[in-house]
C-alpha cells in the first residue's frame, strides 16, 4: 500500500474516536487555537461578506464548526462552507455533526473545486499527512481568490530546541502515544502522530514552500510550548 494510502486508511479506522481523543490529548486547549485563526483570518480579509471557506483535509468537521461560530461573533456572513477530506470515515462523522456544509471526498493536490472560487482555505493537523505538500501548496494558490488566505495549523518542529520543546517531546512521544492508543484501541496511528512530526518540515522550511507556491506570509505563531503552530499566508 502507498503510503497516502495507507495514512488514508488509518484515519478512517480512528474516525469514531477521533474527536474525543483529540480533547483529551490537547486537553481542550486546541479549541483556543481553532479560534484564534479563525478571528485572525477575519482580521486579515477584512471583509463582511465571505463566498466561501474551504477546509482541507476537514476530517470530522471539527474546524468547520468554528468557522461558522467564529463567524458569527464577528458579524461576518459565510455563503458556502466546503470540507474536502479523503477519507470517507471521517467526511462521514463531519456530515453527522454538520449536515448543512458541503463535502467532497478528495486528496488536498485534487481539489475538486473551480481555479479562484475560494476566499480562504484552511488546512488544520492535516497538511502533515499530506505526502506530496509542495503541490498540494500549489493546489491551495489555484483553488483560492487573489488576495485570499491560507490558514494552517500543525504540529511542527522548529530549528531552535529550548527546555520547553524537549519537554514537549516527551509528552509527544512518551505519553501522547499512548493515551491516543487506549482511546481508539489503535496504538499505532498515535505513534504515527509524533513520528511524523519528528520527520517534518520546520517552521521555517514551509515559510518557503508557501512563498514558492506563490503566497505572503502574514502570520506564524506557536503556543502552548510550541506544540501548536499558526501560519496565515496570502495568496499574491
Amino acid at each position: 500500500m502507498q503510503k497516502q494510502e495507507k495514512i488514508v486508511s488509518m484515519f478512517d479506522d480512528i474516525a469514531p474516536t477521533y474527536d474525543t481523543a483529540n480533547r483529551v490529548m490537547s486537553m481542550g486547549v486546541d479549541i483556543s487555537w481553532r479560534k484564534k485563526a479563525c478571528d485572525l483570518s477575519f482580521d486579515f480579509y477584512a471583509k463582511e461578506s465571505i463566498e466561501r471557506i474551504t477546509d482541507v483535509a476537514c476530517g470530522t468537521g471539527d474546524m468547520m464548526g468554528y468557522w461558522k461560530k467564529q463567524s458569527q461573533k464577528a458579524g461576518v456572513d459565510i455563503k458556502e462552507l466546503v470540507g474536502v477530506d479523503p477519507s470517507v470515515g471521517m467526511v462521514d462523522v463531519a456530515k453527522k455533526k454538520f449536515p448543512e456544509f458541503s463535502y467532497h471526498i478528495s486528496k488536498a493536490t485534487q481539489i475538486p473545486l473551480e481555479d479562484s472560487s475560494s476566499d480562504i482555505l484552511s488546512i488544520t493537523y492535516g497538511i502533515r499527512n499530506v505526502v506530496e505538500r509542495q503541490e498540494a501548496f500549489y493546489e491551495f494558490n489555484r483553488v483560492l481568490k487573489k488576495d485570499g488566505l491560507v490558514v494552517i495549523l500543525e504540529f511542527m518542529k522548529d530549528e531552535n530546541k529550548t527546555l520547553l520543546k524537549k519537554l514537549r517531546d516527551i509528552y509527544m512521544h512518551k505519553i501522547l502515544p499512548y493515551v491516543g492508543g487506549a482511546i481508539s484501541k489503535n496504538l499505532e496511528a498515535y505513534t504515527y502522530l509524533p513520528d511524523s512530526i519528528e520527520s517534518f518540515v520546520t517552521i521555517q522550511g514551509m515559510q518557503k514552500e508557501l512563498e514558492k507556491a506563490g503566497f505572503e506570509i502574514l502570520y506564524t505563531q506557536s503556543f502552548s510550548m510550541d506544540i501548536s503552530t499558526l501560519m496565515i499566508a496570502r495568496k499574491l
